[in-house]
């Protein structure tokens, strides 16, 4: 299923206040992200999670004061925790992520982009063994179908958070990740790269924060 840029208008989005700037924010994720500011969801992709394909890129706006944590929730479209796609046809495969982000001020100034300055935490990595995908029945928890699943960290998204122990994004090149429809309505910057957990496949949910100063 294909879908354009789309304005985003969330009653979530944080209430104006003193200091307060707005920003806009442009994200391309395969296939799904949340994006929250302070811990306060601004925007989240309109094609479910559950949609095969959903190739699309959002375009929106938000209000904070610097300095703002930006928590960025991504995953890939998986059928079950064998981390599988098209199960039990000739198509059965791991699918593949990746998140491009910009972050401008109301000037158009660039504030912040995705980067190896981000950190990420994989909270959903399957299969542990690739050769799950050539199982002629794959069974999420068994021999080479194996995952590892964790809970959201309480308060990630917030300034607060202690990440010190996260590690950095990892930063792949737009060949890698092969963005399809959404992504060419955008203009990045030329600074902005696509970032993800260790592996593009295997690496399913993903938890990436930075913090703007």
């Amino acid at each position: 299923m294909t879908r354009l840029i789309t304005a985003i208008t969330l009653a979530a989005i944080a209430p104006s206040f003193a200091g307060a700037e707005t920003f806009s924010a442009d994200v391309w994720a395969d296939n799904w992200f949340d994006m929250r500011i302070n811990g306060e969801q601004v925007a989240e992709d309109s094609v479910p999670i559950t949609t095969e394909r959903s190739f699309n890129a959002e375009s929106f706006t938000f209000e904070a004061e610097r300095p703002f944590t930006i928590g960025l929730f991504a995953r890939d479209f998986i059928e079950n925790d064998t981390g599988l796609e098209y199960i039990g046809t000739r198509r059965q495969q791991m699918g593949d992520g990746g998140v491009i982000a910009q972050i401008m001020d109301a000037a158009g100034e660039t504030v912040a982009v995705s980067n190896a300055d981000w950190q990420c935490l994989v909270i959903h990595t399957a299969p542990l063994d690739k050769s799950c995908e050539d199982e002629s029945n794959p069974v999420a928890g068994e021999g080479a179908c194996g995952f590892d699943i964790s809970a959201e960290p309480s308060g990630w998204d917030k300034t607060g958070f202690d990440a010190s122990n996260w590690p950095q994004a990892d930063v792949f090149t737009a060949a890698q990740v092969d963005p399809k429809q959404g992504y060419d309505d955008v203009t990045w910057s030329d600074s902005a790269q696509f970032i993800w957990g260790p592996d593009l496949e295997q690496s399913n949910s993903v938890l990436c924060r930075i913090t703007v100063e």
